[in-house]
């Protein structure tokens, strides 16, 4: 038996414009997406360039914190699997079992707990690594750890840095991550609360008394989603006579389209038509520093299961 296994998942993208109609006919359960809205997010990925980083980014992140991890004196192997892309979340933990790993600690790629979005991938993993024989407990929210924050903190002090439109210790910092439908709220999901947490925490190290938050990237149901929006929100801000705003999207630790289009083109240009300044923070990504964080929150929840 191998050392343990970390089993690192995140959503996936489409992997090129030709992948497109299968990522999303999976995201949809098997329900392909109309001619429309498929010309709609082919659109999307052209406009960034034709293809999402995601997928890259997530794999120097998994490389990067399984070196951070066994430079600490925790031995373990990286394994990447993905909600709605190959190598899928099941596959994952196949490969683990297949090399012999016994035990595996499993974290997302998401700051904030919900039953809808992180506890799908608990889910997932859990049922196949009861089916292997895998050994398995889970990271299931880091919303508020100390080193996370102060790493947020400090990407939001470098966007207030680059604010040229009004005094930035009055510009308001908006923290978004991605909606979800307000149904997860039948349930007590305290998915909300987490985003508010992360935001008051990050306000509170940077001694920045300007924020509030915001959702982004609603899907294109006839169910109604968590809100505001982030495009009311900049709007909002500008008719309150602000002229500059810094957009954390912190719901996200990498760059790809919710970033890449849904921030910097779609809310970017919600905030040109508003005439407000809008400076969004730099992704987290492979950055050593966000590594070493996340590293910290593999050490710790490993260190109270008594592994």
């Amino acid at each position: 038996m191998t050392e343990t296994g970390l089993l690192v998942m995140s959503y996936g993208t489409a992997r090129g414009l030709d992948d497109v109609e299968a990522y999303y006919t999976h995201v949809r359960r098997g329900r392909p997406p109309s001619p429309e809205a498929l010309q709609e997010l082919r659109g999307r990925y052209e406009a960034i360039g034709g293809r999402s980083p995601l997928i890259e980014i997530t794999e120097d992140q998994v490389r990067g914190l399984e070196k951070e991890l066994n430079s600490s004196g925790f031995q373990v192997g990286a394994y990447h699997g993905m909600k709605h892309q190959h190598p899928y979340i099941e596959d994952a933990v196949r490969q683990m079992s297949d090399h012999g790993v016994g035990a595996a600690i499993g974290l997302v790629l998401a700051p904030h707990y919900s039953r809808f979005s992180v506890g799908e991938y608990v889910e997932r993993a859990t049922k196949r690594a009861e089916e292997l024989g895998v050994k398995t407990t889970f990271v299931k929210s880091y919303h508020d750890d100390p080193a996370f924050v102060r790493f947020i903190a400090s990407r939001v002090g470098d966007a207030l840095a680059k604010v040229t439109e009004e005094d930035a210790t009055q510009t308001p910092v908006v923290f978004s991550a991605h909606s979800l439908p307000v149904r997860i709220l039948e349930s007590g999901d305290d998915y909300p609360g987490e985003l508010q947490r992360t935001a008051d925490a990050v306000a509170r190290e940077l001694g920045h008394s300007e924020y509030l938050t915001a959702w982004q990237s609603a899907g294109r149901t006839g169910e109604e989603w968590l809100g505001p929006d982030l495009t009311d929100v900049l709007s909002d801000l500008a008719s309150a006579g602000h002229r500059a705003a810094v957009s954390c999207p912190v719901g996200f630790v990498s760059d790809h389209l919710e970033v890449l289009y849904d921030i910097d083109i779609e809310a970017q240009d919600a905030a040109r038509a508003a005439g407000l300044q809008l400076v969004r923070t730099e992704s987290p990504n492979a950055d050593p520093e966000f590594l070493r964080a996340l590293a910290g929150v593999v050490r710790d929840h490993l260190s109270r299961e008594g592994w």
